[in-house]
C-alpha cells in the first residue's frame, strides 16, 4: 500500500501574493494618473524705452561672451530663501542661458544708446575701438524681500592704437519689485532687474572717457 508524500502547505503564500498583485496594481494606477509637468521657457526680452541713431563717427564696441558666476550656467529659474539657500526651478527656465540672455540684452540696449556706430559681438569681422567683458554674478529672485535682484561685474578695454588699456571696471547691481512668488512675475521681476542693470551700464559708459 502506497503511502501519499507529504503535503505542502501553500495556502499562506497566496495571501502575500495577492497583497502583492494590488500593491502593484495601485501602484499602476498612481504612476497613469499622475499629471505630466511640462518644462515651461520664459525669453528674457529687454529694450531701451527711447531708441538713440548712431553718431556717424562715433566708436565701435566689441561685446565678448559673459561669463556665468557660480550657479548661474542653470537655465532654471532661481531664488533665495529667507535662511539663503538657493531655489532652482526644474520646470521653470530660461530660454536660453542667462548670461548668454543679459549679454545680448546689453548688446541691444547699447546699440540705442546713440554712444557707438555699432555694437558687435565676437566672431564679427568689424575691427572695434572698445571692447567690453563681464561677469554675470547674480540673477534671482528674494521672495521674503519681494524683490528681484541682478549684478553684472563688468571691465571695458580701450583698444586704439592710442591710449590702449583699462578705460573701466566696476560692478554694477540692479533690483526690482515682485508682485508674486509665481515663476511668470519672478521672470517679470528678474527681467526689470535686468533694465535697470543695462541702464546703468550705459550710465558708467558715458561717464568714462569711450571716444
Amino acid at each position: 500500500m502506497s503511502q501519499a508524500g507529504p503535503a505542502h502547505d501553500i495556502a499562506p503564500a497566496t495571501p502575500r501574493r495577492a497583497a502583492l498583485g494590488l500593491l502593484l496594481a495601485l501602484a499602476g494606477c498612481g504612476l497613469a494618473t499622475r499629471p505630466y509637468a511640462e518644462r515651461r521657457q520664459w525669453p528674457l526680452r529687454v529694450r531701451r524705452p527711447q531708441a538713440l541713431p548712431p553718431p556717424a563717427r562715433g566708436p565701435v564696441l566689441l561685446i565678448r561672451d559673459l561669463a556665468a558666476g557660480p550657479g548661474l550656467e542653470a537655465r532654471g529659474l532661481q531664488s533665495i530663501a529667507a535662511d539663503g539657500s538657493i531655489r532652482t526651478e526644474f520646470y521653470e527656465e530660461w530660454s536660453v542661458p542667462p548670461a548668454q540672455a543679459v549679454q545680448e540684452a546689453v548688446r541691444a540696449w547699447l546699440a540705442e544708446a546713440g554712444l557707438f556706430q555699432a555694437v558687435i559681438l565676437s566672431g564679427s569681422r568689424l575691427g572695434a575701438d572698445l571692447v567690453l567683458e563681464g561677469e554675470l554674478t547674480a540673477l534671482w529672485t528674494l521672495p521674503a524681500q519681494n524683490r528681484a535682484h541682478a549684478a553684472l561685474g563688468l571691465t571695458v578695454l580701450r583698444q586704439l592704437p592710442v591710449e590702449a588699456g583699462l578705460l573701466l571696471q566696476t560692478r554694477l547691481e540692479a533690483d526690482a519689485p515682485l508682485a508674486a512668488a509665481t515663476p511668470q512675475a519672478s521672470a517679470q521681476a528678474m527681467e526689470a532687474a535686468v533694465a535697470g542693470l543695462c541702464g546703468q551700464v550705459e550710465a558708467a559708459l558715458r561717464t568714462a572717457r569711450i571716444r
